[in-house]
């Protein structure tokens, strides 16, 4: 059977302030500019997600795309969703949100999910604006 990758696309918005807590305000503001804005801004994300895998001898799908929108709602959606990263979604009270950081977390919360499907997470693409997005895909 030939190995094929489809791609499941998702958006949510979300606010999130870049800085580093260590670094004072004018290092901060001369590091990410408006994204060191303390009371934050926000962003339509585009997430893309691809999956690889083999078309089902029965179905002819690499897997349920139903599935798959219900673990994009469940694990990325649903919590990041109209959320403020940095004040209500763990790990960013930590975790400086930048959109490779929010990539690699989006990472982390779908690969495990995935891993009972018949399809293998490939590669997450994160648009934060029209001109800028991230790819991850995985260590």
């Amino acid at each position: 059977m030939a190995r094929m990758l489809i791609t499941r696309k998702t958006e949510f918005s979300a606010s999130h302030v870049c800085a580093n807590p260590a670094l004072d305000a004018r290092t901060n503001a001369e590091l990410y500019g408006e994204e060191a804005n303390p009371n934050g801004h926000g962003h339509n994300f585009v997430l893309e997600v691809t999956l690889e895998g083999e078309p089902d001898a029965v179905t002819g799908m690499i897997v349920d795309l139903k599935e798959v929108k219900e673990i994009l709602e469940r694990e990325v959606v649903g919590p990041m969703d109209h959320r403020h990263l940095n004040r209500e979604v763990p790990p960013f009270d930590k975790v400086i949100p930048t959109p490779e950081n929010i990539a690699i977390e989006i990472w982390r919360r779908l690969e495990p999910r995935f891993a009972a499907t018949p399809a293998r997470l490939k590669r997450v693409r994160l648009s934060e604006t029209d001109d800028f997005s991230v790819e991850y895909e995985g260590r």
